[in-house]
């Protein structure tokens, strides 16, 4: 159907009719078509309406700038996501930093600190760094230790370097306040001596000076940094020369208190494992209702202070306790058991301190096995015990080892159990980690014992890890 067109609408073209059938273009004035004449006409408004300030019609932009923009946006919104989800974490890991991380990294960098003859005796350690350590000392080693001894009694450090030589040598603590002591070396006129008089001087006030162990002490420990604490805890030493070598028999006793400490956490992991395992088992077959109520029983022990049930236990263990009472009241014993102070009471406490530590873990594993498993080898025709022995125990090994990990690193740091039921044989490390921080103020040895428990920490959870990658690939 032809429509009519009135020049009149369409700005630049002359005032005249013109029309066309449907698809076609009526040529116009200078020979050129309706369609032509039309895109120019628009192209001419576009370029008034730009010169009179008019917004000029829209055009669709690039492709690429689009695309960057909003690319862009889209990095903006999840920075902003991130950003969200990290001030709401900060407070988190502000908390774990300052309670945790820097604690313990500091407790790492106590345990080889060594700064005592460093920074109490700069000339002299400055003095030895080229000696030998097996010819006399030269005469500068006493000139510096002269000048360092009288600034450490004014500064009152002295008492510091005597104790932390006195710990590898002994004697060498009334050697350095005695000489400490005696300090200005003066001559007849009240004038200082000379570097090459000090040496007889100090051999005056006492003749150990010319003895070469002091010096070799003093030589070996000149770094800030040694691993005396360390090798000390593991019943090792540095000879003079700088080399590890066994410690002397009577200083030899740490390797004893590990290992001490890491049987009875064994011994009770395992008398967790054998009590939990069972318990963990009958309260997963349970209705949700009644394994919500045995849970509470389970977990009432952590509602209660370690040094109340504690407390609990002398009562119960004692000579006239409940226990020795009930066991001669069945004729089962004729006279008191000793229970307490020794190892029984302390792993009877131990055990059912850690019990629900062993019991949570295993039950949520045995919670997400299906009992349709062991009904179905039961009805290919395994017997019972070998059916829950072979498809149900391997299912369960993740609990058994988060529950043992557990249970094993809590107790071998175990101190208030061992300290109130124990006697001297069942004192674990933690016991003479107080007694370095509390009584002999050793810090360094304390930080030491601390970070080597802290090692073998470590190297527990690597092998748990490995095992449960191994079982995972194997399943």
């Amino acid at each position: 159907m032809a429509k009519n067109w009135n020049s009149a609408s369409l700005p630049g073209l002359p005032s005249k009719q013109v029309a066309a059938g449907h698809g076609k273009y009526l040529p116009v004035a200078g020979g050129r078509s309706l369609h032509s004449s039309f895109c120019q006409s628009r192209i001419t408004m576009t370029s008034i309406a730009s010169s009179a300030g008019a917004n000029p019609m829209p055009m669709a932009p690039p492709a690429a700038p689009h695309n960057a923009q909003l690319k862009r946006e889209l990095r903006q919104a999840q920075f902003r996501k991130r950003a969200a989800a990290l001030a709401l974490i900060a407070p988190l890991a502000i908390f774990l930093l300052l309670t945790f991380l820097v604690p313990i990294a500091m407790l790492l960098k106590r345990a080889v600190e060594n700064p005592e003859i460093a920074t109490t005796l700069p000339h002299t350690v400055a003095a030895l760094s080229n000696w030998d350590r097996k010819s006399s000392p030269p005469d500068a080693a006493y000139a510096g230790l002269a000048t360092d001894l009288l600034q450490a009694r004014e500064d009152s450090s002295a008492g510091s370097l005597a104790r932390r030589l006195n710990s590898e040598i002994s004697g060498a603590r009334s050697i350095i306040m005695k000489t400490a002591r005696a300090l200005p070396l003066l001559d007849a006129d009240g004038k200082p001596l000379p570097p090459a008089q000090i040496k007889q001087a100090l051999i005056d006030i006492d003749e150990q000076w010319q003895q070469l162990p002091y010096w070799q002490v003093i030589a070996k420990n000149g770094a800030p940094y040694s691993p005396y604490y360390l090798l000390a805890a593991l019943d090792l030493k540095q000879d003079v020369f700088g080399h590890i070598e066994k410690a002397d028999p009577d200083a030899s006793v740490y390797q004893k208190i590990f290992g001490r400490t890491f049987w009875m956490g064994l011994v009770a992991t395992l008398a967790c494992l054998v009590l939990g395992y069972p318990l963990a088992y009958w309260l997963s077959t349970m209705s949700e209702r009644r394994a919500n109520l045995f849970m509470i029983l389970v977990l009432i022990p952590f509602w209660t202070s370690i040094l109340v049930r504690v407390a609990a236990w002398i009562v119960l263990l004692q000579s006239e306790g409940l226990v020795n009472k009930a066991l001669m009241a069945t004729g089962l014993t004729q006279a008191p058991l000793e229970l307490l102070f020794n190892r029984i009471g302390v792993y009877i406490a131990m055990t059912h301190i850690l019990l629900p530590f062993m019991i949570l873990p295993l039950y949520s594993v045995m919670k997400a096995i299906p009992p349709t498993y062991l009904r179905a080898a039961v009805s290919l025709g395994s017997h019972p015990f070998a059916a829950f022995w072979r498809v149900y125990v391997p299912q369960t090994y993740p609990g058994i080892g988060a529950g043992a990990l557990l249970v094993f690193i809590l107790s071998v740091g175990y101190y208030i159990t061992p300290a109130l039921l124990g006697g001297p044989n069942e004192q674990m490390v933690s016991y003479y980690i107080a007694y370095f921080t509390n009584v002999t103020i050793n810090w360094g040895m304390a930080c030491a014992l601390g970070a080597l428990l802290f090692a073998a920490t470590l190297v527990l959870y690597g092998v748990y890890r490995r095992f449960t990658k191994n079982d995972v690939a194997m399943g």
